[in-house]
């Protein structure tokens, strides 16, 4: 069953970064259209522009009783599980849903693409009339907020909006910073996406 804990309604979105430094503590700022408020990004991270090392990707011993090939994210810990066999998985690092819009529960993995289209909701496009010109979807590329790969999440038939897909701000991962999507880095999308099949379960804790 799929929980939302979504503080509002709306499709979810991917924040824009914009790229400020406010106040004293050099803070990296983004700008995100669907709540419109500004988020502060970890001044650690507006620094290194990189994830720690305890996020980069790696193969971990990992018990449960899930079969090979299921997703299990973490999003207290931002990590994403692999299944492997023999007590193994591949763990990723990632950036989640910020406070107010985390959601839980088992979905499934309907469709996978490369480089994928992204199309901005017409409420974001409201609040940024400069993305008029992606009404129609932006085409995938290293600008694209979805980065190199896609997995789209469904819950039963229906279409979650959230995705798990790649992110063209590394130094996002292991924040709380989307409006629900799960991100990885680039490199870590395209090997997640040639290890997943589609219906392949997603646990989301």
């Amino acid at each position: 069953m799929f929980h939302c804990r979504l503080i509002r309604a709306g499709l979810p979105a991917i924040a824009i970064l914009v790229l400020g430094l406010f106040g004293s503590a050099q803070a990296l700022t983004f700008f995100d259209p669907v709540s419109g408020s500004f988020v502060e990004v970890d001044q650690r991270y507006s620094k290194n522009r990189k994830p720690p090392a305890k996020y980069h990707r790696q193969t971990v011993r990992f018990s449960t009783r899930e079969a090979p090939g299921t997703i299990i994210i973490d999003t207290n810990k931002h990590f994403l599980y692999y299944v492997l066999s023999h007590n193994r998985a591949v763990r990723y690092g990632i950036g989640v849903g910020r406070e107010g819009f985390g959601w839980d529960g088992e979905v499934h993995v309907a469709r996978k693409s490369e480089w994928p289209r992204w199309f901005p909701p017409q409420e974001m496009i409201a609040r940024e009339p400069r993305l008029k010109k992606y009404a129609d979807g932006m085409p995938g590329g290293p600008s694209n907020p979805l980065g190199a790969r896609a997995l789209y999440l469904f819950d039963g038939g229906r279409d979650t909006l959230y995705r798990i897909h790649g992110t063209n701000e590394p130094w996002t991962i292991g924040l709380n910073v989307s409006s629900g999507c799960i991100r990885l880095v680039n490199d870590d999308i395209i090997d997640l996406y040639n290890r997943v099949q589609p219906g392949a379960k997603v646990i989301v804790l």
